[in-house]
């Protein structure tokens, strides 16, 4: 075909309006996701407006006090994406709720832990107020140490309380102790002791993890959007592994932290250790979205229908643990 004065500016004129098409379809999705004050890489492209650039959504942002909310969130529609502990994802995966895991923020290690006071041994818990947000991973976590202890639950009074709340209830000296996580954990330590941590815990069995999750219709309806918002994330991932000293007291990644978490600045470097944090390219390997992470879910849930939180286990949680989202945002280049 012979190139034309004409054809090529029909060319440049139909390319212009496909552009503008493309960007006001992308402009018209408003994506709805729920984040906790949880000190880890991905608040700071929170902060900065990263994800809008990278999706060209229109992103509502909402902050919650634990998983279980996040959950209920996403099931009643009002959520696409969430971030929520592996406790919550078994507990949302045994009810069938049609979401999966697109991203392994965290294995808990330190983050997490049992703080109490008057309290100096394991068998010292019976009788005590220890409180703990239930369906969480702190929860999990607690009935697992009372296992190994062999301290039978019914012997402790565990309160449901969230970390605000168990903040409060601490202060006044209403509970004892509480499992529950950073930047309410560190609060606690200040004049409370460590009986035992996540990173303990999973010594004994029982590990955790965070997660993005995302509503399995948005995921279809709006496929390319999930993958720059997983891109987005293993980037922040990335830049803290490359060099975490770089993101000390007074960088602007602790500023940023500290703002959307409500930790105070000088402790984000610490708090941020307390994890374990998987790159883009490590996600869809075996030990996690690759395989770990569904054995991880599967064995939670087994313990959490032991424990009669849950009605029922199911046979596979393959289908709520997709490794489609990092495949395809590792091949994105910046």
């Amino acid at each position: 075909m012979t190139i034309t004065r004409r054809t090529l500016l029909a060319a440049t004129a139909a390319l212009a309006m496909a552009t503008s098409f493309s960007t006001a379809r992308a402009a018209d999705v408003t994506l709805n996701i729920g984040y906790q004050p949880i000190v880890e890489p991905s608040r700071v492209p929170q902060a900065d407006g990263t994800y809008e650039k990278a999706t060209g959504a229109e992103i509502n942002w909402q902050k919650f006090d634990g998983g279980a909310d996040v959950i209920a969130a996403i099931a009643s529609g009002s959520l696409d994406i969430g971030y929520v502990g592996s406790s919550p994802l078994a507990a949302a995966a045994s009810r069938e709720l049609p979401i999966e895991a697109i991203f392994v923020v965290g294995l808990i290690s330190e983050a997490e832990a049992l703080a109490v006071k008057s309290v100096e041994k394991p068998e010292d818990l019976v009788g005590k107020k220890i409180a703990t947000p239930f369906v969480s991973t702190a929860h999990y976590s607690l009935l697992t140490a009372l296992k190994h202890w062999n301290v039978d639950p019914k012997s402790v009074e565990i309160l449901n309380l969230r970390p605000p709340e168990i903040a409060a209830a601490w202060e006044r000296g209403d509970i004892e102790g509480a499992y529950v996580w950073d930047p309410v954990l560190a609060q606690l330590k200040k004049n409370g002791k460590v009986l035992a941590t996540s990173a303990d815990v999973a010594d004994w069995g029982g590990p955790t993890f965070d997660a993005w999750i995302v509503s399995k219709k948005f995921a279809e309806e709006h496929p390319d959007v999930v993958t720059a918002f997983v891109k987005v994330t293993g980037d922040a991932t990335a830049a803290y592994r490359a060099n975490p000293d770089a993101w000390n007291a007074t960088s602007p990644e602790a500023e940023k932290i500290a703002r959307l978490t409500g930790a105070k600045q000088d402790e984000v470097p610490a708090l941020l250790k307390g994890y374990i944090f998987p790159t883009l390219e490590e996600q869809a390997g075996e030990p996690l979205l690759g395989g770990g992470t569904v054995k991880a879910v599967a064995d939670t849930s087994a313990f959490l229908l032991e424990q009669g939180k849950i009605p029922a286990a199911l046979s596979d949680y393959k289908p709520y643990v997709s490794t489609r989202w990092v495949t395809d945002a590792a091949k994105l280049v910046n």
